[in-house]
């Protein structure tokens, strides 16, 4: 089991960022797209289920850090601060409405923690929290997440970069063919959601995707 130091550290060297959601899996059951991602060379999975209970979360995810165990991986909750120590995850990503950051290194000082902002007002605001990365979102028009805030979009992320002083992802109707520019913007953790988890081939798909990091970032 690694430490907060140990966590941040592997966070620091990822690329793709997948990110699973039972509803978008085409029917597929979450472990075994999880599995594939990490036959793909994934670095860090999130699990991220809106409409699912507690129990199944933590169900998913303790078949899941099986997986990441084997592969050296990061494993991720989204929201569930509770279910991620119970489960022995590596960390949380927070949302807006979520359980303060500050709180939550409180109860879990181990694990590393994720927020989300959507503008340059809200990233620089997180840069005072405690947390260990923040995202920045949506970058495009997503029909994944109800966010209830406009895209981001490319200039003002290129805004934005420059005056991160942590960690930071990127995510939000975000394609194959967006990762060139985003990785040019300085943009090089890229969470994405549909386009990995319902692809045929899960595994093949993270490879393809991961090699437009040759020679970037």
């Amino acid at each position: 089991m690694k430490n907060r130091e140990e966590r941040i550290e592997a966070f620091k060297k990822i690329d793709l960022y997948p990110v699973i959601s039972s509803e978008f899996t085409l029917g597929r059951p979450v472990p075994e797209v999880f599995r594939a991602c990490a036959e793909g060379g994934a670095r860090i999975v999130q699990l991220r289920e809106k409409h699912a209970g507690k129990g199944e979360l933590y169900r998913l995810a303790l078949e899941c850090r099986k997986i990441a165990d084997a592969y050296d991986m990061l494993l991720m909750i989204d929201d569930h601060v509770d279910v991620a120590l119970a489960a022995g995850a590596d960390g949380v990503h927070l949302g807006m409405e979520d359980l303060p950051v500050n709180a939550a290194r409180k109860i879990a000082p181990e694990l590393i923690f994720g927020v989300s902002t959507h503008n340059m007002t809200e990233a620089l605001d997180a840069l005072g929290s405690e947390c260990d990365y923040l995202n920045v979102g949506p970058v495009f028009e997503t029909r994944t997440k109800e966010v209830g805030y406009p895209p981001v979009g490319l200039d003002e992320l290129k805004r934005i970069v420059p005056e991160l002083t942590k960690p930071f992802t990127v995510m939000g109707g975000i394609k194959a063919g967006h990762i060139a520019s985003l990785l040019n913007a300085g943009a090089c953790r890229i969470a994405m959601v549909t386009e990995v988890t319902q692809a045929p081939d899960v595994a093949e798909q993270v490879k393809k995707l991961r090699s437009a990091w040759r020679n970037m970032c």
